[in-house]
């Protein structure tokens, strides 16, 4: 199960430490237990829920509006087929910058 938590964006994440818990939610068992009005009274001082949490609130009718996708698409997902590479490889274009000659190196302290 997961706790809903108000937590303060000034404490790192992962201290497990939090404002206030809100609610929880049980995925296996669809039991889901919030509290309507403190939720209310944190997104009214500012809080922002996550996505998820987000999506739950409206499902549970806490809050108005529409659902937010949860999971981001894959960059190679979204962009479509793959673009196909020039003929000319990294070798041929590394042996192209070679073909010009250096130029002949001076000793800075030369009178």
């Amino acid at each position: 199960s997961f706790k809903v938590v108000v937590t303060d964006k000034r404490r790192p994440p992962r201290a497990g430490r939090f404002v206030e818990e809100v609610g929880f939610y049980n995925p296996l068992t669809k039991e889901k237990i919030l509290r309507g009005e403190r939720i209310k009274y944190w997104l009214s001082v500012g809080a922002k829920p996550s996505d998820t949490v987000y999506n739950l609130l409206i499902k549970e009718k806490i809050i108005e509006g529409k659902k937010i996708p949860a999971h981001k698409i894959a960059k190679k997902e979204k962009e479509g087929p793959v673009p196909e590479v020039p003929k000319e490889s990294a070798f041929d274009k590394a042996l192209a910058g070679k073909e010009e000659k250096p130029k002949p190196k001076t000793p800075k302290n030369e009178k």
